[in-house]
């Protein structure tokens, strides 16, 4: 996949382009549907197919307040994008000055003018330009002008529910890990380097853990989760606690896991940690030795869950 850091570094004329614009924070099915049919248009018009997405995301510049966070990295973004097929991405740096181009300027200067498009393909409820004025129905008109095709593509539902990047961030917070995995259509994972912990999990509770510093905005409710553990091409069955380590008096959120089944030094290496499905919420114990005891129950429980109810994933 060839990637093209904004439009001023766009020198070279892409035969029937066929684009689809948007965010496409956590790459879910709703985002899948809508690149697998620019894929397929490409395909059939022997074409190029390109996304056009945002760094930063629209919503860390104009509102600021309100605080958005991000499903997944620049550098995952890209790298499911690549995994998908896509030829061409075109990464645009999200400023006020773009977002303040008429939806007519937008769609001559940069669709016709720079990219000479074919074919626009976005979602049914898309926006663009100066206070999201534009809209799809703007953008067929104009492609009536000038030349290019315009398909809105529809939602994606799973059981009833709209899938979208902001009814993941709501599954997430309730921690139900298992409903946002159908919405992605794999595996919810971050991904992290082991550091120094406290080294409570093995010296005092005896059970070994790797704590986990992660580039994530957003990860699951504060709790504890049956999860896989990718490691150097490897998988690892294991238990996730995300919390604060209240037992203790811990004030910090931090991100610890225990591989089953494993020994050895995992400082400094790089985890990728699939959620499976919840346990728990994290609870205050009266001492080391309950919370012990009932950390042992979890690793029972999630053996018992990554044993029978889910297959093996792949890194």
């Amino acid at each position: 996949m060839k990637i093209i850091s904004g439009i001023e570094a766009l020198h070279t004329s892409y035969p029937h382009t066929v684009l689809t614009i948007g965010n496409y924070d956590g790459i879910h099915l709703g985002h899948q549907k809508i690149l697998s049919v620019v894929m397929e248009r490409a395909e059939e018009m022997k074409g190029t197919s390109m996304i056009m997405t945002f760094e930063p995301h629209p919503l860390k510049v104009l509102a600021p307040e309100r605080d958005v966070k991000l499903l997944i990295t620049p550098e995952e973004k890209i790298r499911l994008i690549a995994a998908m097929g896509i030829d061409v991405l075109l990464l645009i740096n999200f400023t006020r000055e773009f977002a303040g181009m008429l939806p007519d300027d937008f769609i001559k200067k940069v669709l016709v003018d720079k990219l000479n498009v074919k074919e626009v393909i976005v979602g049914t409820n898309y926006t663009f330009g100066r206070n999201k004025k534009g809209s799809v129905e703007l953008l067929r008109r104009r492609g009536k002008k000038y030349g290019f095709r315009v398909r809105a593509v529809r939602n994606v539902r799973v059981d009833g529910q709209v899938v979208s990047s902001s009814s993941i961030r709501s599954l997430l917070m309730r921690g139900a890990v298992n409903e946002v995995s159908a919405f992605l259509g794999r595996s919810y994972s971050i991904e992290g380097k082991v550091i120094k912990g406290k080294g409570r999990g093995e010296r005092i509770l005896q059970i070994p853990t790797a704590n986990i510093t992660t580039p994530v905005e957003i990860a699951p409710k504060e709790g504890v989760y049956a999860v896989r553990i990718g490691w150097r091409k490897n998988i690892y069955d294991g238990v996730a606690n995300i919390g604060k380590n209240p037992t203790f008096g811990g004030l910090d959120v931090s991100y610890e896991v225990h591989l089953f089944d494993f020994s050895g030094n995992l400082l400094g290496e790089n985890l990728k940690v699939y959620f499976i499905d919840r346990i728990r919420n994290e609870r205050t114990f009266p001492d080391a030795a309950g919370l012990g005891k009932q950390i042992r129950e979890d690793i029972a429980r999630a053996r018992d869950i990554l044993g029978k109810r889910y297959p093996d994933i792949q890194v």
